[in-house]
């Protein structure tokens, strides 16, 4: 089948696809990373030997194959896909993890056969023997056995598996921003829809600088290869070699988190490089400020999305910033076939305008979480008319024009004297602050009003702060109900890999610079 007719087809098969691609314009450059190039034809070829070396461990349909590698590589991509051709379900395990927490996802997994190179298997070692997936180690190291005399000879093909448009395609192990990571299973139909609808072309140069257990990571290679551009794959993130590649490879999409798109335009090389180039930005996994997006708008080449939506899938919005310049405060509306509610605290709708909690629902949703049932059913919510959407757990409202405007996440939102104040309020007025790079403002226990507020600031380079001075700052701009009791400088806030701030590790680890009200 030619590739104009697998695209064509409401369902189908990712690895018919790229097979399909190499058979029709295989000397197209499909992946970069560092000094290495394939073609689309030599990019199905190792994914067919990966594949094949897969089924010959035993791997049957569905089982999993778990990626644990400290960052991109030319045989993580193959890995990946390999793993997928397999008829394998691909497990890219967040290796920021302690190492115990690894070896809890990977039996949590069931992986039959699992990726490794030598730095994350250097802490595992003691733990070696509770792992009970084959070991491969892509770097050659003695994580395993070397993937290159593991990988089936050149010209092994893989035995065709039957295309089941329900058979998990991955499992993302998301953990948010508090808890153990659940694997979130996606299946062959919700990505074939998701990648054939994400708009590249045939043209397009794609920056992937996101790790590969994020699925942002995914949704950024795999439908550059739907629609046959080029993607070019960092490593591991890093500022300069980010703009030297877009300047370099004359990129086209690039796919971020805030943080990311922050550090990027505060460094000096910002404004001296050609990013010409640039189509489409497209911004996701965390709250972008307005201010921010102004200042890409201003400044970067191109059009800018943000997107926004759950790893679980549901209902998503996003906003196409380069339009809608007056609508910067808000986060878009609905995507194609997707739905948005707000809800209250009883699991009723509110009216239009009014703050409650988001819940979605699209045809772009999760399977379930991996060996948890039960946490499946707690996100659901289910409509008067009998219609299932999944619990976001943000606050938000919808405007006039269905733009939806989250306001926090409904778990951050304190309770202070019976009021409630919500930290993306204070967060906002920080980021208006001259001296402010970052911010993030969290609920501490306080014996006079149950709950009170406290800022924690980085300060911009080269700038001296006073915490004290920019408290009261902070103070001035806010309501009597919302003022934060304390202000304290961090060199750095904690995030998890998609760059959502870890409020809970802020609120375990403070301690009072002064005796709160």
């Amino acid at each position: 089948m030619s590739v104009a007719e697998l695209l064509g087809q409401e369902l189908g098969s990712f690895s018919d696809l790229l097979h399909a691609r190499a058979l029709e314009h295989g000397d197209r450059t499909a992946v970069v990373c560092g000094d290495q190039a394939l073609t689309y034809a030599e990019l199905d070829a190792v994914v067919d030997r990966v594949a094949a070396s897969l089924q010959r461990e035993g791997l049957q349909p569905g089982e999993v194959v778990a990626i644990c590698v400290s960052g991109w590589t030319m045989e993580a991509v193959a890995a990946l896909l390999g793993a997928v051709r397999a008829g394998g379900a691909a497990a890219p395990i967040p290796t920021s993890l302690a190492p115990h927490s690894l070896v809890l996802l990977l039996k949590d997994s069931g992986a039959r056969v699992a990726f490794f190179d030598a730095k994350v298997w250097e802490p595992m070692k003691e733990s070696g023997d509770d792992i009970l997936a084959k070991r491969v180690a892509l770097d050659g190291s003695d994580a395993g056995e070397a993937f290159s005399t593991w990988l089936a000879p050149v010209g092994a093909r893989a035995n065709e598996v039957a295309f089941d448009p329900d058979r998990p395609f991955n499992i993302i192990y998301s953990s948010g921003t508090t808890g153990v990571p659940k694997g979130i299973v996606h299946a062959h139909r919700m990505r074939w829809r998701q990648f054939r609808g994400l708009a590249y072309g045939a043209d397009a140069v794609s920056l992937v600088s996101l790790s590969i257990y994020s699925n942002m990571a995914l949704l950024s290679l795999l439908p550059t290869l739907t629609h046959g551009g080029t993607a070019v794959v960092m490593a591991k993130f890093d500022v300069g070699e980010f703009l030297r590649l877009a300047e370099g490879h004359r990129v086209t999409h690039a796919m971020m988190v805030p943080v990311q798109v922050h550090r990027i335009l505060e460094h000096p090389d910002f404004d001296r490089r050609d990013l010409s180039s640039f189509r489409m930005k497209h911004v996701a996994g965390a709250p972008f400020s307005v201010n921010m997006k102004s200042e890409v708008l201003r400044r970067w080449p191109g059009g800018l999305q943000e997107s926004y939506g759950m790893t679980e899938g549901g209902g998503g919005t996003a906003l196409a910033a380069h339009e809608f310049p007056h609508k910067l405060h808000t986060v878009g509306r609905p995507g194609p076939g997707a739905e948005i509610r707000i809800i209250d605290e009883d699991g009723r709708e509110v009216a239009l305008g009014e703050l409650g909690e988001v819940v979605g629902r699209s045809d772009n949703a999760m399977q379930g979480y991996h060996n948890q049932p039960d946490r499946s059913r707690e996100i659901e919510w289910v409509s008067p008319d009998g219609l299932t959407f999944i619990r976001t757990g943000d606050l938000g409202k919808l405007d006039e024009d269905g733009f939806l405007q989250l306001v926090d996440r409904k778990k951050d939102m304190i309770i202070s004297g019976g009021f409630n104040v919500y930290p993306s309020d204070l967060e906002q007025e920080l980021a208006n602050h001259p001296d402010v790079s970052d911010a993030a403002v969290v609920g501490v226990p306080s014996d006079r009003w149950g709950e009170t507020p406290v800022a924690f600031v980085v300060l911009r380079a080269g700038a001296i702060g006073d915490a004290e001075a920019m408290r009261n700052w902070l103070n001035a701009r806010l309501g009597k109900t919302q003022r934060a009791s304390d202000l304290q400088f961090l060199d750095v806030l904690p995030r998890n890999h998609n760059g959502k701030i870890l409020k809970r590790e802020l609120r375990d680890a403070y301690q009072p610079s002064k005796t709160l009200a």
